[in-house]
């Protein structure tokens, strides 16, 4: 197949604004803690433990190419290691949690090395993606709610 009408957009426009206010209306945004957690996650084997490690690691590493950086101080409503996440999958009903870095379960926290976890981070309020499950089916999150953890606060 060959394009042969290409269009042009008018001179003196910058393209990347018009992605980069999309990007961030519909895209995830990491703050730079978050992106390091992921990292160290990677490289330190912390994925080890899913179901699914090389499906994770292949989320994860996707999660960093296309996340944008958040601004400092995050926006309020930024899903972030260490806050409480209020989500909904496929319409089950209401579900919370706070999301952890840590590679090992903890009662009561969404760990970034599971593939929910992997999909909240970097979400904000009332946001919808595909949430892909560790048999395969696809489903869909929404984030509801986001707070700061009063452990979180402390620190």
């Amino acid at each position: 197949m060959t394009i042969t009408r290409i269009t042009h957009l008018p001179a003196g426009s910058d393209f990347r604004s018009l992605f980069e206010r999309s990007a961030v209306q519909t895209g995830f945004l990491l703050t730079v803690e978050d992106r390091l957690g992921i990292e160290r996650l990677l490289r330190h084997r912390g994925t080890k433990n899913a179901p699914n490690p090389l499906l994770l690691n292949g989320l994860l590493r996707h999660k960093l190419r296309i996340s944008r950086g958040a601004p400092e101080p995050a926006p309020p409503g930024l899903v972030m290691a260490g806050c409480h996440v209020t989500y909904m999958i496929s319409g089950d009903g209401a579900r919370t949690g706070a999301l952890s870095m840590s590679p090992v379960p903890i009662p009561g926290h969404v760990l970034v090395a599971s593939l929910l976890g992997a999909t909240l981070i970097g979400m904000r309020k009332l946001q919808k993606v595909p949430l892909l499950r560790d048999d395969g089916q696809i489903e869909t999150v929404v984030v509801l709610d986001v707070s700061s953890s009063p452990d979180h606060d402390a620190a």
